[in-house]
């Protein structure tokens, strides 16, 4: 790094394979030298494995693997996810990380994952852009076991290339990097889809130019490259040429502008008929409700997704719907999901992934001018409604999300009340 004042230094600190390792300090093992992987074998030997030990890695076992896929040879260790344990191990080392800096000065990108703007307290530590990293995770280990691997950029994007590709390669699991030593190590690397925020699309559209390098992308017609990919163009460019204005304290001070959505996911642990997935829906509905009042927004737009079990195969259906007026209110939106689903799903086919959406949020109008062909009393019902939402997620908040359940939940075909005690879709 140079020693320019106006240098900034950042770092990205990432935690180990994060849930094998957690798992791995849990039992008093060494997660380096351990081979664990994190899955529900409850689920079948597709399941998918959420973790794998370095030392799985070591040996050719890909992380999102699914345990069938992994090499009867390789004697190893299953441990069922715990994500309460690991929100409750990340929260540690957050506290850990804030011990040394200023919170202002940290981004949480994942539950994993930090971004540091260092460029103040190397100062004040006496210690170099590197020194400061190891500071760090030897916290993070002394404190959970748990080991960490980082990165150090002049920006936020190269300490993120940093960690991503270079560090990985490091004996020390540091990697470090500026605009002149990126250009020198990864201008020509291979494949594109290895920086940050390249996907297979895009690098599959620059491979039709005969783009596969961000050396060739830096050196490529800039207009090409926006009637290609539009305003994501700025970016893509600014990246092949190490560049990064964005810092931590603009990611701070950042607010959403325009229209907001909020969706809710579910796949289905088998497949379920139409009117099983009828009360999944109604469900769901529910949850996107509870989440409205309890943000104060209203919607008038919603949409559905539907996925179809794998045999015979049926193409994924979809559709959406605008509302006569923005609502927030369970006794609107839960019979219009209802019966977008109905419309939307295929007669006859088994359902194992639905997806609902509601969009073009405004702040909650509260108590509305009734519709001209309805009833005033319904506007009254809707604010009594709003009241018991309110209710809800305070008891829900104070007691657990299992402490008030709908008659609907008590269904067989109900998630709920599993749901309910998950976190990520996993057993806390």
């Amino acid at each position: 790094m140079t020693d320019k004042k106006t240098e900034k230094t950042y770092l990205c600190i990432d935690l180990k394979s994060f849930f094998a390792s957690v798992e791995c300090a849990e039992r008093g093992l060494d997660c380096m030298k351990t081979n664990l992987v994190v899955a529900d074998e409850s689920r079948g030997d597709k399941t998918i494995c959420l973790a794998v030990s370095p030392s799985m890695k070591e040996l050719g076992v890909k992380n999102r693997c699914r345990l069938f896929e992994i090499p009867k040879n390789i004697k190893y260790i299953i441990a069922k996810p715990r994500m309460q344990k690991y929100v409750d191990y990340a929260a540690e080392i957050y506290g850990t990380y804030i011990s040394y800096v200023s919170p202002n000065d940290v981004h949480v990108y994942s539950i994993d994952e930090v971004f540091i703007d260092a460029t103040t307290y190397l100062s004040f530590y006496r210690l170099t852009p590197k020194q400061m990293a190891v500071k760090l995770m030897d916290a993070v280990y002394k404190k959970t076991k748990v080991r960490a691997a980082a990165g150090i950029g002049s920006n936020l994007y190269l300490a993120k290339i940093a960690l991503d590709i270079t560090a990985k390669h490091s004996p020390d699991f540091i990697g470090i990097l500026d605009e002149e030593s990126y250009k020198k190590k990864l201008w020509d690397h291979r494949p594109l889809t290895d920086f940050w925020r390249i996907g297979p699309g895009t690098e599959a559209k620059l491979a039709r130019r005969g783009i596969f390098t961000m050396r060739q992308i830096a050196a490529a017609n800039e207009n090409m490259l926006y009637n290609i990919f539009g305003i994501d163009a700025e970016l893509l460019i600014d990246h092949a040429w190490g560049r990064e204005p964005c810092t931590i304290k603009d990611i701070k001070a950042y607010t959403p502008k325009g229209n907001s959505s909020i969706s809710h996911g579910q796949v289905l642990m088998r497949d379920y008929t139409f009117d099983e997935a009828m009360v999944i829906v109604k469900e769901m509905a529910d949850v996107l409700c509870l989440q409205l009042a309890e943000q104060n927004m209203a919607t008038d737009h919603l949409s559905i997704g539907i996925r179809y079990a794998k045999y015979p195969y049926t193409p994924s259906t979809g559709k959406a719907a605008r509302l006569s007026q923005h609502t927030d209110s369970d006794i609107d939106l839960i019979p219009a999901f209802a019966k977008l689903f109905s419309e939307t799903a295929v007669p006859g086919k088994k359902i194992r992934k639905l997806h609902l959406a509601c969009g073009n949020l405004i702040p909650a109008p509260g108590i509305t001018q009734p519709g001209l062909f309805e009833a005033p009393e319904k506007e009254y019902s809707r604010e009594k409604h709003r009241k018991m939402q309110k209710t809800i997620i305070e008891i829900k908040k104070k007691f657990g999300k299992n402490s008030l359940l709908k008659a609907i939940n008590l269904d067989k075909a109900s998630t709920m009340k599993e749901r309910n005690s998950q976190i990520g879709g996993h057993k806390a």
